[in-house]
Formats: structure tokens, C-alpha cells, sequence
């Protein structure tokens, strides 16, 4: 039996990840059609490189009014410092630092990981010597036979070797494994040349995009949003730090670059930082993650423009947009604008206009030539794992833009019966305007190769719409390691006499000997002021979070606090449950939560029943 399926096997159930809907094509296409296909396919590419001419075209009067300042390439030994400081690892290169500052988050590595950081330091060191500067400390020092991590490394991931490749189920569709770190997948099937061959081509129709499910894990699927801002800070370093890894292994180049001064445009709305105009529209609706102006667009366009034909493809009016951009900077925010005779090709432009015309691209200029580089990626799931954790990575106001903008792709798409969109024509149309920014310079590719550039950028960014439910999700080993560092953080002592550390060991695994997991038990739930007492739930190995909802509902319909529908359905206010405290900050549980295996993985933390926040309900 394979490491993947005693995984699969141990997970009573699996869950398939939501998916737009879409018409599937039947699995064998007559020559006529897959000709037509084909002839489809090239007026696809034809309409990337008009959409770029369109970009370059309408941007002459936007490089008038503000200048761009080349990209910077950051000098050596500076690319790894920033790496370290935004991984949380910055004190391992600084001269009064002590081996305890970095235990906590290095105990929390695999052995793969722990070789990316310790790439990273190599490389610092030797430019500081080259520099001759002072050195820092030698990484034999910090990776030291003593150290906490070396003793990790030498243990965990001890039966790796005889791992191999995710399994397909009944019906030919793949399972999304996230309880492995992904570099660690990486490093397994790269010594399984046997599984080279496996069918991962590039597909240019989107009905030929596998299924994935994602094998579910008991204690349920983490969204981006059901964490607090303390363990999302953890996640993202954790999650550059197995990128990085997952990177070294594909051979994939990183390059972070930073942008040059430019003056800003003198407007409220375009060519506004992202982040400055989502604090502004949090003064009007504190609520917002995503731009109003933006917000306003894709409702507009959700009305009246998802059945227009060639929607996004067909430019507009360039006098027209000019002018429609100048009414929104004036009327917008006083609430004068009205929408009523406005042409949806225009707003559509005009949407594509704005994402280009911010200061910083919106996928970063940190993390733009990565969001390109998972073209040159071979394996799907692994150019999805890349994906996944690009998306942590993004600052917030940036992946919640992107996600709305994502969800209204998805909308065109579904109607593609009536606007002529296909996953495909979208994906060739907005590809530049997300993957080219004037502020980054972009690879030149070489003669001929064009073509292959386009369906490349395309297919980056077919992926994220396509699998945008899946990215949008914590993997599940990234939610161990952070439990595992709250669990490092919150200890007042650290033993490092081995001694006392085999003791205290023995001792933790002769009690759970003695005292194994209990197949019941009763817990209570607070309910913030809701009930008048708090809940008591008896759990057994079958009682999941959403049981405990529905036992809250009923006991919030006995005291009449429910809203009844003139169909005769009860209505309540989107509750969740939360875990607080121990191994966690803050935690919204998924529905189908396992609870006493969370209790029996965070006795310490108490659950806690709240309304979600109104952002995360429009996420």
C-alpha cells in the first residue's frame, strides 16, 4: 500500500472542491470538431496579442500623465536578506541573536524545506564575504548536530522514499493531496522516474480540466479568511518558505523585483495604490476588502453585460472610456454617477484599464515573474501547488481583489452559450492585462516562440480561474505547522538538557497509553450572549460542527430568534463556529469539522459561536 493510499484510506470521507459550472465536452470529439477547436484556439492567440496592442495603444495618454520607473533588480545577498526577513527568519543572520530565536519556527520545517532556508543563508553568507563585511555566523553553526532542527531533520519524513504519486478514484479524477508540504511531494516524485510518464499534458479546451477532490482531512478544509491576522502572518511565512523549496526542486527561477518612483496619477480612483484605496473605502464601508469602484464595475457588468457577445474581447469606445473615467473620478464617491446609459464593452474595458493602471501590479512586482514562471511548470497539480501558495502569499487587499475579480471571469464563462466567452477566449484576453505591468519588465521570448508564450500565460491564468475555490484554501499541512509554532511560542520553558527532553517525552507517551482518546465526550459551546447559558454538545467520532449549528439553530427558534420565509423555510444569520485559544489564534471552523478529533488535537481551545464577519461573507 502507497503513502497515499493509507492517507486516503485513514479520511472517512472526500469532499470534490466546488467548480464553476461548465460544459464538458464528451470525452471523444469528432475530426470536424476538434478541427474547429483548433480554429478556435488560434483566434484565441490572435486576441492576446490585439489585446496587447490595445494595451500599448490606450496607454500612451496614461504615460503622459505619469512616469514609470524601471524595475530594480535588488543586489546580491539583498534578494536572500529580504527572503529571510519576510519568512520570519531574519535573526539568523544577525550578529546578537541566540539558536532559541529561531527554534520555534525552524522545529516547525520539514527536511525540504529546511535545505531552502539553508540555501538561502549560503548564499547571503558568501555575498557578505564577498562585500568583506563582517560575517554573519556559519550555517554549520546555526544547523549544528545540537541544534533542536538537526535532531528534527533526522527524523521526520523518515519513510519518504517509498512514497509515490496521488492515486486516481473510480471515475478518473485526482486527488488533491495537502496534508504532504508540497515541496515534499515535489522531492518524491522527482526520484520516481517511473512516474514521469504520468498524464499531466497541457490541455487547451477547459472541459478537458481534470476534477480534482480533495481528500478530507477530519478536522476540515481552511479557507483564506477563517484564520486571524496573527496565524495568517505565520501562513505566509511558512508558505514562502515551502514556494521556495518547491521552487528549487522544479528548477524554477524566483526573482522578486521592486519598482522604481513613479509619479502618481492625480485622481482618487485610477492609477490609486490598491491598498490606499481600499483604507479610504473602509472610511465609507469598513467592511470592504475590494475596492468600491471595482465593486460597483462588476455589478454593473453582472447585470448587464454577462450576455453581451465578445464581452471583455470587444474593446469600446476609446473617446467614450476616456470619458466615462473622468465622469467616475468627479461623481462617483458624491453618489452623481448613473449607470443607466452606459455600455457594458466600455465598463469591461475600462475594468481592464484599471487593473493596468495600478501603480503595483496587482499579482506584486515581489511575486510577478513567479505567477509567470508556473507556465514553465510540467505537472498541473504541482503548477497548482505553486498557485496555492503565491495566493497566501498576496497582501490582502490584492488577493481579495483578485478573487472578485476571478468570481466575475467565472460568471462570464458560465454564460458562454449567449456572450460566445469560453474559458479559454477569457483566459487569452485578460492574461496581459494581469500578466504585464509597465513597472516590470517582462521576458522577451525568443523568435517564433510567441505563440507559446501566449497559450502559456493563458494557461496560468485559465488555472486560476478555473481552480480558484481550490487556491483560494490553507493547505492542511501549512495549518499543522502553524499549530505546531503557536505550540513552540506559547512555552515559558525550553528544555535542552536531551535528558529532560527523553523524560518528558516517555512520560506524555506513557499517559496516552494509559489514557487513550475517550470515544465520547461532552464540551460547551459559548454563544456570545445568544443563549442565555452555554451549549452542551455530547460528541462522539461521527459529531461535526455543522450538528452543533443545527442543535444552535434549534435552540435560537425555541426562544424565537429566527426569521421564517413566506415559503415556510427558517432563516438565521450566517453563524460559525470559532476555536479560540491553545494550538490557534482564531479559527472558523468548516461545517464538516470532525469535533472531537479537534478537541482531542486542541483541548486547550474553547469554541466559541459568533456571526461571521461581512467581508468573509461575500468572499
Amino acid at each position: 500500500m502507497t503513502w497515499l493510499d493509507s492517507e486516503l484510506k485513514s479520511d472517512t470521507s472526500s469532499s470534490e472542491m466546488s467548480q464553476a459550472p461548465c460544459t464538458k465536452p464528451p470525452d471523444r470529439l469528432s475530426t470536424d470538431c476538434l478541427r474547429s477547436q483548433d480554429s478556435l484556439d488560434r483566434l484565441s492567440v490572435d486576441d492576446f496579442w490585439q489585446e496587447v496592442q490595445n494595451i500599448q495603444q490606450s496607454g500612451s495618454d496614461s504615460e503622459q500623465e505619469g512616469s514609470v520607473g524601471d524595475a530594480k533588480q535588488p543586489e546580491e545577498g539583498e534578494q536572500e536578506k529580504e527572503w529571510l526577513q519576510d519568512a520570519g527568519l531574519s535573526t539568523l543572520i544577525s550578529e546578537d541573536s541566540e539558536d532559541v530565536d529561531n527554534v520555534g519556527l525552524l522545529s516547525t520545517l520539514t527536511r525540504t524545506q529546511a535545505a531552502a532556508v539553508q540555501r538561502r543563508l549560503d548564499t547571503y553568507t558568501c555575498s557578505v564575504r564577498k562585500k568583506n563585511k563582517q560575517p554573519v555566523r556559519d550555517v554549520r553553526d546555526i544547523f549544528r548536530a545540537d541544534n533542536p532542527k538537526k535532531a528534527l531533520m533526522e527524523t521526520k519524513d523518515s519513510g519518504r522514499d517509498s512514497q509515490t504519486r496521488s492515486p486516481l478514484d473510480s471515475c478518473g479524477r485526482e486527488f488533491f493531496i495537502t496534508d504532504v508540504a508540497y515541496s515534499d511531494q515535489a522531492a518524491i516524485l522527482q526520484k520516481q522516474t517511473k512516474l514521469q510518464s504520468r498524464n499531466s499534458r497541457r490541455r487547451k479546451d477547459d472541459g478537458t480540466l481534470p476534477k480534482l477532490i480533495s481528500a478530507q482531512c477530519r478536522l476540515g478544509v481552511t479557507r483564506i479568511g477563517d484564520l486571524s491576522a496573527q496565524d495568517m502572518k505565520k501562513v505566509r511565512q511558512l508558505a514562502l518558505i515551502d514556494m521556495t523549496a518547491l521552487c528549487d526542486i522544479l528548477e524554477v527561477d524566483l526573482k522578486r523585483h521592486k519598482l522604481g518612483k513613479r509619479k502618481l496619477h492625480e485622481s482618487c480612483l485610477f492609477g490609486v495604490p490598491l491598498a490606499t484605496l481600499v483604507e479610504n473605502d473602509q472610511k465609507i464601508l469598513p467592511t470592504t476588502t475590494v475596492p468600491l469602484i471595482l465593486q460597483a464595475m462588476f455589478s454593473f457588468l453582472e447585470k448587464k453585460g454577462l450576455d453581451s457577445e465578445g464581452i471583455l474581447r470587444v474593446p469600446g469606445s476609446q473617446s467614450r472610456i476616456k470619458n466615462l473615467q473622468q465622469k467616475l473620478e468627479t461623481n462617483f464617491y458624491p453618489g452623481l454617477f448613473s449607470w443607466e446609459e452606459v455600455n457594458p464593452n466600455d465598463v469591461a474595458a475600462l475594468l481592464k484599464k484599471f487593473i493596468r493602471e495600478l501603480p503595483a501590479p496587482l499579482l506584486t512586482p515581489e511575486h510577478l515573474h513567479t505567477f509567470n514562471t508556473v507556465q514553465d511548470i510540467q505537472d498541473l497539480q504541482q503548477r497548482l501547488h505553486v498557485l496555492n501558495l503565491l495566493v497566501l502569499l498576496l497582501p490582502e487587499p490584492n488577493r481579495s481583489t483578485l478573487k472578485a475579480l476571478l468570481e466575475y471571469l467565472e460568471k462570464v464563462v458560465s454564460r458562454e452559450n449567449k456572450n460566445r466567452m469560453s474559458l479559454w477566449n477569457v483566459s487569452t484576453i485578460m492574461a496581459p492585462n494581469l500578466f504585464m505591468h509597465k513597472g516590470v519588465p517582462p521576458s522577451k521570448p525568443a523568435e517564433g516562440d510567441e505563440k507559446e508564450q501566449a497559450e502559456r500565460a493563458a494557461d496560468v491564468m485559465r488555472l486560476l480561474i478555473q481552480y480558484q475555490d481550490l487556491l483560494w484554501t490553507i493547505p492542511n499541512f501549512l495549518m499543522v505547522q502553524v499549530r505546531k509554532l503557536n505550540e513552540n511560542s506559547s512555552r515559558r520553558y525550553q528544555f535542552y538538557d536531551r535528558r529532560i527532553k527523553n523524560l518528558l517525552r516517555k512520560m506524555q507517551s506513557e499517559k496516552t497509553e494509559k489514557n487513550p482518546p475517550e470515544p465520547y465526550r461532552t464540551v460547551k459551546i459559548q454563544a456570545a450572549h445568544l443563549l442565555s447559558d452555554s451549549m452542551e454538545v455530547r460528541l462522539d467520532t461521527e459529531s461535526r460542527a455543522g450538528d452543533a449549528l443545527a442543535q444552535f439553530h434549534m435552540n435560537l427558534r425555541s426562544m424565537g430568534n429566527s426569521v421564517v420565509k413566506r415559503n415556510g423555510s427558517t432563516a438565521y444569520p450566517d453563524y460559525a463556529i470559532y476555536e479560540v485559544g491553545g494550538n490557534i489564534g482564531e479559527h472558523c471552523l468548516d461545517p464538516n469539522t470532525h469535533l472531537l478529533d479537534l478537541y482531542n488535537n486542541n483541548p486547550s481551545g474553547e469554541w466559541i459561536i459568533k456571526l461571521r464577519p461581512a467581508s468573509d461573507r461575500l468572499l
